[in-house]
């Protein structure tokens, strides 16, 4: 496979990218951003990149300029961040790095606009994209919104609540450059807990496979915290969607409580078990600036 990332900036390519929203999302038609919509947001300061092989776009990522929130008596210009909207793989093309290849992009591009800050949000209950987001790209969170979308239609999130955790990516911090230069070697769960490191739920295996969510969750109180989510969160909805609705009830108050008390998600360790896989979210207290 050889991938070229380049800007998106004719027709032909926004079409194509509409295309790839309806392999990426299926379901709701009236949800794929539009061919004019893509263009004017790469022609006024946005951001729209294509992974392709050959004449066939497999990837895209797409944003535009926004303002950070958390200071708003500031004026828009001391403001000014990357709100990354969107980031989607041909399904024949997961798992092959082109997401990471595309962030690696946006970056770049983002970089040499002068903006040090990227934000999106993604379902926290999604472990693949926890991994890329928290884990290799080096973002951190530590907001929680709930119903984000209201009642989305496309069959990747129909049925279930749209609360999304909010990602802060410092694209010129030391945190990025270690991670995506992979120059700092990664923990796993047997260092966390070592470092005492306190989980606050704690998932089960029922009897048909699916990862169960406990029926209560602890108050974190140690420096560092662990938050449990299923490690394939698409097969357990469409196996039993009460079951991925407990899992968003649970973990909603979760992240909503450790993020009242200071903590920041800042890491994210999968465990690839042959029966019983485990995902984890890692918290940690007292790190709200990571610029």
């Amino acid at each position: 496979m050889t991938l070229v990332i380049r800007p998106a900036l004719d027709p032909a390519d926004m079409a194509q990218i509409e295309d790839l929203q309806r392999e990426v999302w299926p379901g709701s038609e009236t949800d794929v951003v539009p061919l004019h919509l893509l263009l004017t947001v790469a022609q006024n300061g946005g951001i729209v990149l294509v992974a392709s092989e050959g004449e066939q776009v497999v990837g895209f990522v797409m944003g535009f300029l926004g303002t950070d929130q958390d200071s708003p008596n500031r004026v828009a210009m001391a403001r000014l961040k990357h709100s990354s909207h969107m980031l989607g793989v041909h399904p024949d093309y997961r798992n092959r790095g082109v997401g990471l290849e595309l962030k690696r992009a946006q970056r770049q591009a983002v970089i040499d606009q002068g903006i040090r800050l990227v934000t999106w949000t993604y379902d926290p209950l999604m472990s693949v994209n926890a991994h890329l987001n928290i884990h290799r790209l080096g973002a951190v969170s530590r907001t929680y919104k709930r119903e984000v979308y209201g009642p989305m239609r496309d069959e990747l999130n129909q049925g279930l609540h749209s609360d999304r955790l909010q990602v802060d990516w410092w694209v010129t911090s030391n945190r990025v450059e270690s991670r995506l230069q992979s120059s700092r070697p990664p923990l796993d769960l047997a260092h966390y807990l070592s470092a005492g490191a306190q989980r606050l739920n704690s998932a089960g295996l029922g009897e048909d496979g699916l990862a169960r969510p406990g029926e209560s969750s602890e108050t974190p109180t140690e420096n560092l915290a662990l938050v449990e989510i299923p490690p394939d969160f698409q097969k357990l909805k469409r196996a039993d969607l009460g079951l991925a609705a407990e899992w968003r009830a649970l973990t909603r108050v979760i992240f909503e409580n450790a993020f009242a008390r200071g903590y920041v998600v800042t890491d994210f360790v999968h465990l690839k078990g042959e029966k019983f896989p485990r995902s984890y979210y890692v918290l940690s207290l007292g790190e709200a600036t990571l610029g």
